[in-house]
């Protein structure tokens, strides 16, 4: 059986701790280099058939690290949080409060910072999960917010359950490359 690896990317760097940070760039931390060290070996005896990434440094990088061919889809990108994107959370907190808890409660209409809805996230992530090559295992480095997408999609959860599917930076989620929401 074909299987899909999901890899959330490595910590970003220290400077971008406790900000949002879903479509901007940056590298890694000193700690999330050393973490792509260990996930190269890791995935090094994985009989990988393709490489995907978002096309952010954070994920294109680690691609690059693996080796081989690597395409970019950049619907595999992190959440788009509009003008919340490079902000602290607790500045955003104090401007919104609670309003932040939007994101989980009412992901089919809650734009944070106007950018994009939970339900919107969703099915871009879904149609990158549709739009996997066949014919072998995949590797697929990306971002927190499309992983859990894709996780509850499959799980066949609500939307609002899913902040319980984010990985942790460097977590390799396997799933089987048949799966659909139908399969779950």
């Amino acid at each position: 059986m074909t299987q899909v690896l999901l890899v959330r990317h490595p910590p970003v760097a220290r400077a971008w701790t406790g900000r949002c940070y879903g479509r901007s760039d940056m590298g890694w931390s000193r700690e999330g280099a050393a973490l792509a060290r260990t996930l190269v070996r890791q995935l090094a005896d994985e009989p990988i058939a393709y490489i995907v990434h978002s096309g952010a440094l954070r994920t294109r990088r680690l691609a690059a690290m693996i080796g081989g061919e690597a395409y970019e889809d950049p619907r595999w990108l992190e959440r788009d949080f509009g003008s919340w994107e490079g902000r602290r959370w607790d500045a955003i907190w104090r401007e919104s409060g609670a309003l932040m808890d939007r994101m989980m409660t009412h992901p089919h209409d809650f734009r944070p910072g106007g950018g994009e809805t939970g339900a919107e996230l969703s099915a871009r992530a879904r149609a990158a999960w549709a739009a996997l090559p066949t014919g072998g295992n995949t590797l697929v480095i990306a971002h927190g917010g499309p992983i859990a997408a894709v996780r509850t999609w499959l799980a066949g959860r609500s939307l609002e359950r899913m902040i319980e599917a984010v990985p942790r930076c460097g977590e390799i989620v396997r799933l089987p490359r048949h799966a659909s929401a139908d399969d779950a």
